[in-house]
């Protein structure tokens, strides 16, 4: 078993394991313990009441960061013609020709976010086997995958801080809402609005809890336990 260096060991002794924290209380503290010489990204981690294998108990849903992600995002857009056109009009990192194409199936994927206009969908299909290991496949329930008209409104968002998540094999999800640097306020802005996003997203099958625990943390920081009651709350009162 790996052991923690003193720096971890120091940023673990502020944090109570028995205890649920309140989210602000939780990221009051993630940003307290990063350890990090570079601004660590913070994350939360969700391991939810749901059976991956059951098919009505899917999570694939998005969110737009209000405080954003804290980073620059590389967007590509799959799209010929004149959806090629108003993709690099609208900013667009990358438009994908066949050249390109060509550079993803050999494995080359230096972008964050991929949108697609319906009509390319059955060339980047043939991606699927580098894209969907990578979290990159567009997809319409993510609403990765819409008309070229929708593309600006897309590629303004990744950029702003658009970001996917989805329910993995171990019934967890794993989500960045931004960096240490941010203030306590940017983080519980994000955070809202992952959890607003999650509710609106619970499956027609879920049964007993939805969210069992949450945990946030800083890159390579301790963990902090969060009231899951209290965070899915969020955003509720009137």
């Amino acid at each position: 078993m790996a052991k923690h260096g003193k720096k971890y060991r120091a940023a673990a002794a502020k944090v109570d394991p028995a205890k649920a924290y309140t989210p602000k209380e939780a990221l009051a503290l993630a940003k307290a313990t990063t350890i990090t010489k570079f601004d660590s990204t913070v994350e939360v981690h969700m391991r939810m009441g749901l059976d991956p294998k059951q098919a009505d108990q899917q999570v694939r849903a998005a969110v737009v960061m209000p405080a954003g992600l804290g980073k620059t995002v590389r967007v590509m857009v799959f799209a010929e013609g004149e959806g090629a056109r108003i993709a690099k009009e609208a900013g667009a990192d990358y438009v994908a020709d066949d050249e390109m194409m060509k550079k993803i199936q050999e494995g080359w994927t230096d972008f964050d976010v991929s949108i697609a206009v319906p009509e390319m969908m059955g060339k980047v299909g043939r991606l699927g086997r580098i894209l969907g290991t990578r979290g990159l496949m567009p997809n319409p329930k993510a609403g990765t995958v819409a008309p070229a008209a929708d593309l600006p409104r897309l590629i303004k968002e990744a950029k702003a801080g658009r970001i996917e998540f989805r329910l993995d094999k171990a019934a967890t999800i794993h989500v960045q809402i931004g960096k240490a640097s941010f203030t306590e306020d940017q983080l519980m802005e994000n955070f809202t609005a992952l959890m607003e996003a999650l509710r609106k997203a619970k499956p027609s099958g879920a049964k007993g809890v939805y969210i069992k625990r949450i945990s946030v943390a800083t890159t390579m920081g301790p963990g902090v336990k969060v009231d899951a009651n209290a965070a899915l709350s969020l955003g509720t009162a009137v």
